[in-house]
């Protein structure tokens, strides 16, 4: 591996006029596919196997034409203070403008307030529910101006009228906060590597690598139905990783330049060394997204992949345009003072690394128990977490979805703005019409139930749907017990009328993610952790040293869910993050944090323990080792993880709330995972394992292929007696 790469980075370097068109080309044919594509991003769930789905099907199916899957929107009309709806002006005010929406583009149906009953008690609050004939992001202008004009139209008669629902929902954008997180990390590489030129090189290769992967994924959005949040994930995960990556080879071309190597010489070592890691690290990470397709649910799956196309991306351009724009740049990546030096740098008074891993040396019980206490003590609120998909209730206090719906929970109870959908099959009832009203009758007499609606059948009269309206909130666990109670209902309800019930609707959906994840979270685990596990034991040929990895790795995730349960769900700081609705937990948190923190953590525990074990292979003891790779790669790993921490944390601004809790959860994860479990709780483990950290085996050794990321048999190869220096002239 060290070897081929070594012969990559010093091939990149000579034709580096060669690779750099070659990126540019791709980076303008992806550019140029997605301005071209026209296809919007999809807004559907699917989740195979799942009561909620198969109900969906059955309703598309039976009841065509009927859009299951359209856009919705509810229209919450007020009476001024004192007044009621049912005035005859405001009556007429409310169903004018619900013909008016009837009229509008893309709408299937407008239901008047007044006909469907959908008017409070004391006559104060009415909604009208608008469904449309397609997807929320398939919505014209002209679609949206009509829900505008419904509110102007209401408010100039003197209603407040808000509107809530999927309708309004649009593509999360990225804002500056994403480009503060950018300009962080420039200043953390500026500061790191004191040069323009060095900070500005990781920055550009990772903004190309983000480039043509987010014009891919822009491209096939419609061909593969990509979700609108893809892009901003692969984004956010291919900005992190490409400034990494190039950063640690950067950094190790500038180490081999100080040992007064060539140019050449010093930019093939980065590669075959830094390289080595950089690949290994990366294969991690694509390991723990790709992973995600065991959960079977399409949009993770794709989300994942396209993740991890963004990975792969990042490390070809880490391995290849980076020794091409370094082969410009020279020795101009030093600070200016160093550019000049004849001889190698000489070694000052020891780094701030150095006497950290020495501290650690000594204290090594001590650091263990205070990293593995403190972290436990963050990781208690992970014992509450609840799960849930976010609904308007989520949304800003400020926004007019979030108002609609504290208008309809405080004019019809919470539980009106989480209907469930009973789907009920009667193909094989006698009686289909007796089968819905004796199914009426048993959804009635369950706990929990505000009303059920009468029975809407099919043209063929063979299969019908009822609307059961809870008396609790969607995200409450009354409302999922109630779901559990209808399925349980539905056995007997069978054997009595030959009919069978499915439940579905959004809240129930929602439910069945959340089932569905929390039973796939252990074999995920279980296999991206088994995977990972053989790929670092392969990495640095020990057993205990990929173990003491996989089970810092949990740590950090569970104290990092504990913290997301504390600012998101109990509140705790949640004005400093801009949360403005606590609740439940989105259902794809956990998994997803799972997958993503396992990928990074390798990443510092790949580049900062090769180069101890780099150390020891080369007879270093292995307390020295420890010293060794704390003096070469603390720095730069305090860097990379200073810089994935404001690029994740750059995205917590994201109006959209799934983007900003995984922008936070990653940004407190890697913060965990990289101070504490790898620069505190790892070295003190090392230290306390000694010889035995790196023990294999031999018969395992021999089974095992020898990668060679340290270099060792590259180093044999060239012979380090003498390093290949550059003549002095030749150095500018």
């Amino acid at each position: 591996m060290a070897t081929w790469l070594y012969r990559l980075g010093r091939f990149a370097f000579r034709r580096r006029g060669l690779v750099a068109v070659f990126w540019v080309v791709v980076l303008a044919a992806a550019g140029g596919a997605a301005a071209s594509a026209s296809s919007t991003a999809s807004t559907s769930i699917s989740i195979p196997g799942t009561e909620a789905q198969q109900a969906f099907e059955l309703l598309e199916e039976r009841f065509p034409g009927s859009s299951p899957d359209g856009a919705t929107a509810r229209v919450v009309f007020e009476a001024p203070e004192g007044q009621q709806l049912t005035d005859p002006a405001h009556q007429r005010a409310v169903s004018g403008i619900v013909a008016d929406l009837n009229g509008s583009p893309q709408v299937q149906q407008a239901v008047d307030p007044f006909q469907a009953r959908a008017v409070s008690q004391d006559g104060s609050i009415a909604y009208a529910q608008v469904s449309y004939s397609t997807t929320a992001f398939e919505l014209t202008d002209e679609a949206r101006d009509a829900l505008d004009a419904a509110v102007e139209t209401g408010e100039d008669a003197g209603l407040r009228v808000e509107v809530g629902g999927d309708a309004l929902t649009t593509i999360p954008e990225t804002g500056a906060t994403e480009v503060i997180g950018v300009i962080v990390a420039a200043v953390v590489l500026l500061i790191t590597f004191g040069s323009l030129i060095a900070a500005g090189l990781p920055l550009l290769t990772a903004l190309i690598g983000v480039g043509i992967s987010v014009s891919v994924i822009t491209a096939l959005t419609g061909v593969l139905e990509l979700d609108s949040t893809t892009p901003i994930l692969a984004t956010m995960i291919g900005l992190a990783v490409g400034i990494d990556y190039a950063l640690f080879i950067l950094s190790r071309y500038r180490a081999e330049l100080s040992e007064g190597r060539a140019p050449l010489d010093a930019v093939g070592r980065a590669a075959g060394t830094a390289g080595s890691a950089v690949v290994f690290a990366g294969l991690t990470v694509i390991i723990a997204l790709a992973g995600l397709a065991v959960v079977n649910i399409p949009i993770l799956t794709k989300m994942g992949l396209a993740a991890a196309g963004a990975v792969v991306l990042a490390v070809l351009v880490a391995l290849t345009l980076i020794p091409a724009l370094i082969g410009f740049a020279g020795r101009r990546v030093l600070p200016r003072k160093q550019r000049s030096a004849a001889a190698p740098t000489s070694e000052g008074k020891p780094g701030a690394g150095t006497r950290w891993a020495r501290f650690v040396l000594r204290h090594p019980v001590a650091v263990l128990i205070a990293g593995v206490a403190g972290l436990g003590v963050i990781a208690v609120p992970a014992a509450d977490l609840q799960l849930g998909l976010p609904d308007d209730s989520a949304k800003p206090a400020d926004t007019t979805q979030r108002q609609a719906y504290d208008l309809i929970a405080q004019g019809f109870g919470p539980g009106t703005n989480g209907p469930l959908v009973v789907a009920l099959d009667a193909t094989g009832s006698d009686d289909p019409a007796a089968a819905a009203e004796e199914t009426g009758n048993a959804l009635r007499g369950l706990d929990n139930v505000a009303a059920v609606t009468p029975a809407t059948f099919n043209q063929s009269g063979d299969s019908a749907m009822l609307t059961v309206i809870p008396m609790s909130a969607p995200s409450s666990v009354d409302t999922e017990d109630l779901v559990h109670d209808i399925r349980g209902e539905a056995g007997t309800i069978a054997e009595r009328t030959g009919a069978d019930l499915l439940v579905t609707g959004q809240t129930a959906m929602g439910i069945d993610v959340s089932e569905k994840l929390d039973a796939a979270l252990v074999p995920y685990l279980v296999l991206v952790v088994g995977l990972a596990f053989l790929l670092l034991m392969v990495v640095f040929r020990s057993i205990l040293v990929p173990l003491k990895a996989a089970l810092g790795f949990l740590l950090s995730v569970v104290a990092a869910l504990g913290a997301v349960v504390a600012v998101f769900q109990w509140g705790w700081l949640s004005e400093l993050v801009g949360v403005e609705q606590t609740g439940p937990v989105m259902s794809l948190m956990p998994i997803f944090l799972v997958g993503l923190v396992f990928g990074l953590a390798m990443d510092y525990e790949v580049f900062l323990v090769t180069r101890m074990r780099e150390a020891h292979v080369h007879g270093e003891s292995p307390d020295t080792a420890v010293v060794t790779g704390f003096t070469h790669g603390a720095r730069v790993v305090t860097a990379a993880a200073l810089i994935m921490i404001s690029v994740f944390a750059g995205f917590i601004g994201s109006s959209e709330s799934m983007i900003k809790m995984i922008g936070f959860g990653l940004a407190i994860a890697v913060l965990f995972d990289a101070f504490v479990v790898r620069m505190a709780i790892v070295p003190a483990v090392l230290a306390l394992l000694g010889r035995t950290a790196w023990w294999l085996p031999r018969g395992l050794g021999r089974v095992l292929p020898n990668v060679d990321v340290e270099g060792e048999k590259l180093q044999r190869e060239l012979g380090d007696a003498e390093p290949e220096r550059e003549p002095v002239s030749s150095r500018s």
